[in-house]
């Protein structure tokens, strides 16, 4: 049996197991606090008719009282309260999620130091997190490079789905931050892995548009996230969602094994056209001795700077959209999951668009005979260019919708760049060193990650986010200057 286009297939199912990477890692940050809007109308006198839709207001002292079937009263802050124009009804704001049904947080505290201790949590978390997946790039790199891809995956997902199905038994911050641990190990290893493998399963001139596709897919599980797991959430809770949502990995593992026998050397399903294609267009494959680099080596190397470094600045605005939308989107604007499920998704349409055209571009500029140096920088440029005037503008965004529109505009710009930064690993090396390149690059942006994580529940302390966004815009800059100043001025096409 043969299969026209068997590479592209093969990049689909690595597109698919990203967007359920994408799902699990997204469980946490869109059930840790999770605000349900309740509707009451208002009554003045309590009566032993009173159903449970009806509210007590005290308008001496601003008090309200939420009447139970039982005729009890429940004495509710008036922070969690949006009253009615006609002081008719009011709208509560019950807060839940696995921070609330854990107890990691005190909801008889204000809601500022409620929102004050969540978000520490929930950094600290994502803190250890982000370094068992950095450090799982730098082993996951190696790994790639020494099993291959089919295996390299195979070892991945299984670690991160059973850690996201484990999560259903956590209990506390320790068994929380535990089971993220062994998430991030797991889910690290596609960076690299997808990288290794569209070096072996594409020629120079498609890899950029490759590696955009790959990162779609991410944008794709970003867009999914908040409504999938929210819906799970109002329909399951947490725990089972968890469950779900982890088992998905698992089932991608089988057409993983039947597709993606062999490299395309060996295949028996690729078309010989096909593989003609692929491999006189790598020049690699022309090297008669192809030897892997240690770690020191690409270190001393000047050209690996513009990956790890560029991806250092770079990458931490990725991450704090990921990870803070939904808390900021509940915080600045007061939306609830259901709102959040229906708006969180609008800024990753426009990094899905940014990840392909930044992909397509550089491709196309290539054909077009353009040297592969000056087509991933113009892209990277362009994707920097489009961040920047919406970073300013989104900190100063007056509604919840202009917020994740200009937001679009900020992941598109992103993902428009970080395709391009990513494909340096194969544009310097041969295949034996792609993946562990590619690892180090994941690391530097993990690193960076963590240090704006640490930082983020203190500058947004009062719910101002100003400092948030202006943190953002001063990677941008640095950022562009790492990968200009040590890329090299001639690369191979």
């Amino acid at each position: 049996m043969k299969i026209k286009g068997l590479r592209w297939l093969v990049l689909s199912l690595i597109v698919l197991i990203t967007i359920i990477n994408y799902l699990d890692r997204g469980t946490l940050n869109y059930m840790w606090i999770t605000n349900t809007k309740l509707n009451y109308q208002l009554v003045t006198t309590p009566t032993a008719t009173t159903s449970p839709t009806y509210a007590l207001y005290n308008k001496l002292n601003k008090t309200f009282f939420l009447q139970n079937a039982d005729g009890t009263n429940k004495t509710v802050s008036a922070e969690t309260i949006v009253l009615s124009k006609d002081n008719s009804n009011i709208d509560y704001i019950k807060k839940g999620g696995i921070a609330v049904d854990l107890g990691l947080v005190n909801m008889n505290a204000p809601t500022a130091e409620i929102s004050k201790q969540s978000k520490k949590l929930l950094s600290y978390i994502t803190m250890f997190f982000m370094f068992a997946y950095g450090t799982s790039q730098l082993v996951s790199g190696k790994v790639y490079d020494k099993v291959g891809t089919r295996k390299g995956f195979l070892f991945s997902v299984i670690l991160w789905s059973i850690a996201d199905m484990a999560t259903c038994f956590a209990t506390g911050v320790l068994s929380l931050t535990s089971f993220r641990i062994l998430l991030g190990l797991g889910e690290a290893g596609p960076w690299p892995g997808a990288v290794k493998s569209n070096a072996e399963w594409f020629p120079v001139k498609e890899r950029a548009f490759a590696q955009g596709l790959f990162g779609a897919g991410g944008s794709i599980g970003s867009i999914l996230a908040p409504v999938i797991i929210s819906m799970l959430y109002l329909a399951f809770g947490w725990q089972r969602t968890f469950i779900v949502v982890g088992s998905l990995g698992i089932l991608w593992l089988i057409p993983w094994f039947i597709i993606n026998k062999t490299s395309p050397n060996n295949h028996p399903w690729i078309t010989d056209e096909e593989k003609q294609f692929i491999l006189s267009g790598q020049p690699e494959t022309n090297l008669e001795t192809d030897k892997a680099m240690r770690w020191s080596e690409l270190l001393k190397r000047k050209d690996s700077y513009a990956l790890i470094l560029g991806r250092f600045f770079l990458d931490p605005i990725w991450w704090m959209f990921v990870t803070w939308l939904p808390i900021y989107l509940g915080e600045v604007f007061k939306l609830d999951i259901k709102q959040i499920a229906f708006s969180a998704w609008v800024p990753y349409v426009g990094a899905a668009i940014g990840a392909i055209a930044g992909g397509w571009f550089s491709g196309a500029m290539i054909q077009k005979g353009i040297s592969v140096n000056k087509a991933r920088k113009t892209a990277i440029l362009i994707g920097a260019l489009f961040i920047l005037p919406a970073m300013i503008a989104a900190a100063y965004a007056s509604t919840a919708l202009i917020a994740v529109i200009l937001m679009a505009f900020i992941l598109g710009g992103f993902q428009f760049a970080v395709v391009n930064i990513q494909t340096l690993a194969s544009d310097f090396h041969t295949g034996k060193t792609v993946g562990s390149l590619a690892g180090l690059g994941g690391a530097a942006a993990v690193l960076g990650t963590i240090i704006s994580m640490f930082a983020i529940p203190y500058i947004t302390a009062g719910g101002n986010w100003f400092l948030f966004f202006a943190m953002g815009m001063g990677m941008i800059p640095l950022s562009i200057l790492a990968i200009f100043i040590f890329s090299p001025r001639n690369q191979k096409v």
